[in-house]
């Protein structure tokens, strides 16, 4: 996965849940069309299909189209190239290492959260 000093460029995720394609274009800097064509590129990438075809990506998947993104424009990756990036089982532990700092993350702010809430209740 990407490390934060490599997605400078790139806006902060927001905590939602879900995200539309135009989100995900603009949280990546991927055009929407692009999107679409890594779907059919990269079977790791299927976002959650809801009524009328429309597209719903978590952030999981957002993390993920970053990755690609990276892959292709900045190491120079073709698809294919990306594509068997993303399978060999070396990277599976870089993105296991990601996930484990991914929940990290989400714990701190989590327990941040509980301290605000905490406080706020003590104040009533």
């Amino acid at each position: 996965m990407l490390e934060p000093s490599q997605n400078d460029e790139l806006p902060v995720i927001p905590g939602k849940r879900y995200f539309t394609i135009g989100e995900v274009s603009e949280l990546c800097a991927v055009k929407p069309h692009v999107l679409r064509y890594w779907e059919q590129e990269f079977p790791q990438l299927s976002p959650v299909k809801r009524r009328g075809n429309r597209r719903y990506y978590q952030r999981g998947d957002v993390m993920l189209i970053r990755q690609i993104r990276h892959l292709l424009y900045e190491d120079g990756y073709t698809i294919g190239g990306a594509r068997q990036k993303m399978t060999d089982p070396e990277d599976s532990e870089q993105a296991q290492q990601a996930r484990q700092t991914l929940i990290s993350e989400m714990i701190e702010e989590l327990e941040a959260v509980l301290v605000l809430l905490l406080k706020s209740q003590k104040t009533e």
